[in-house]
């Protein structure tokens, strides 16, 4: 599949890429690209499932290919269509010319000309770069039916089209699915997957994953986001954050010329960490500075 040399060489190709992942997750995606199996992720919302589809593809410098599910995704949607506006056209112009012979016509209209690719199909293809990188993000989004029909294109890396036959892949893409665990996927899907729960990472890890996403503000901006963050985490809250809201509040103080957090920006800029109004009004009055004050207790000396 891919020439990857060791779990040391896939944590760099990544790090290049800005993503910093454990030992853990480092083995996984080693033995996915070795062993050329899907991979399956899961965890909460934000904590990286998604970005490292996006690593691995530009550190492969193979296309990124997204199948992004929802509830009542259907095989077809994510598949193929037919052009259906084309094809009408093709039709009213064969009888305005008079005589079209029908049976030629129809093995026309269902070609290639008129087959508008989907991402199933799209990562089935030939690609001169290698195989895509297909990303099924958010599994559980969608409904048991759909979980079903991607058992065939996981294991054996095909799709059918009734009017066109069987398309299997020459080379299997390098499939990376992603699941937030709003319902369980079944086990059948799982078993055909090498699995990794992604946990929100430790203090030091995440600072690591801060570092490499917002080089340009100082440790000791950074050391306080990640604290408060971590904090923040352990309260009861609807939605914690994850690594991402880190990265967009880093981003959104530094844009504010802050130097240090404290309650009052806390509050100014809250909507960059939480996402939900329930969660916001927990943090207003002295509640943000309590955890702040927490938050600070913990941090080791620089």
């Amino acid at each position: 599949m891919t020439e990857i040399s060791s779990i040391d060489a896939v944590q760099k190709m990544l790090a290049d890429q800005g993503y910093v992942c454990s030992r853990a997750l480092g083995t996984v995606v080693f033995l996915s690209l070795r062993l050329g199996r899907p991979l399956f992720l899961e965890g909460e919302a934000g904590v990286g499932k998604t970005e490292i589809a996006k690593a691995l593809a530009a550190s492969l410098g193979r296309k990124l290919i997204r199948l992004q599910c929802y509830e009542g995704l259907d095989a077809s949607s994510a598949v193929y269509e037919w052009n259906f506006p084309a094809q009408m056209v093709a039709i009213r112009a064969a009888e305005a010319s008079g005589g079209a012979d029908k049976k030629a016509l129809q093995t026309e209209l269902f070609s290639d000309d008129y087959l508008i690719e989907r991402p199933l199909l799209e990562a089935m293809r030939p690609n001169e770069n290698g195989p895509p990188v297909l990303l099924i993000d958010e599994l559980d989004r969608t409904d048991e039916p759909f979980e079903a029909f991607l058992l065939e294109a996981l294991s054996d890396f095909q799709v059918t089209i009734p009017e066109m036959g069987t398309i299997k892949a020459p080379e299997p893409p390098i499939v990376v699915v992603t699941s937030n665990r709003t319902r369980e996927v079944h086990d059948a899907l799982k078993r055909r997957c090498l699995y990794h729960w992604v946990d929100y990472p430790n203090f030091e890890r995440e600072m690591e994953i801060l570092t490499a996403r917002a080089p340009e503000a100082a440790e000791s901006l950074s050391r306080e986001v990640v604290a408060f963050v971590q904090k923040l985490r352990t309260e009861d809250l609807f939605k914690k954050p994850g690594v991402a809201e880190t990265i967009d509040w880093a981003k959104c103080l530094l844009a504010l010329d802050v130097i240090t957090l404290s309650p009052e920006v806390i509050a100014d800029t809250l909507g960059a960490i939480l996402k939900y109004q329930d969660d916001i009004a927990k943090l207003h009055g002295s509640e943000a500075k309590r955890i702040l004050d927490q938050a600070k207790a913990t941090m080791e000396p620089v």
